[in-house]
């Protein structure tokens, strides 16, 4: 079964307005289906605009290019506070939406110049990622 997306749903999960993605459909980017009830459009289609959208942003460029890690999940954005104390650092990065914590010492944080507004990449490396699936079917709006 292909997953229907709401086209208000799917242009929050873009970071975009509705009528940006209707835009967007004007100009085939993506397809909307508006045949029946409300107008949706196909989650493997948002899926591929959403990975080319990350790919074109200038956060892309910014993401460390040299040597080698195996920390697949990295994700660029502003740092938006930092506290120190005597041994160790609390640094928060905010991305988008999204707000990274990291525990860190002092001297590390010292070291990579860290305080709000510097732009960094987090680097998330777990033994266990849990995802959750929303289904369409129980939503209750």
């Amino acid at each position: 079964m292909v997953e229907r997306i709401k086209v208000t749903d799917a242009a929050a999960l873009l970071g975009v307005s509705d009528d940006t993605l209707r835009r967007w459909s004007d100009s085939g980017r993506i397809d909307i289906d508006r045949s029946s009830g409300p107008a949706t459009v196909d989650g493997a289609a948002l899926a591929a605009l959403a990975a080319h959208i990350a790919a074109e942003s200038p956060l892309a460029r910014m993401l460390p290019t040299g040597g080698t890690s195996s920390a697949r999940n990295r994700v660029t954005g502003l740092v938006t506070r930092v506290v120190r104390d005597t041994v160790m650092a609390q640094v928060e990065l905010q991305a988008g939406p999204f707000r990274f914590v990291s525990l860190m010492s002092r001297e590390a944080a010292d070291e990579l110049h860290l305080e709000p507004g510097a732009i960094a990449t987090a680097s998330v490396k777990a033994t266990t990622v849990v995802i959750e699936h929303a289904d369409p079917r129980k939503d209750s709006r």
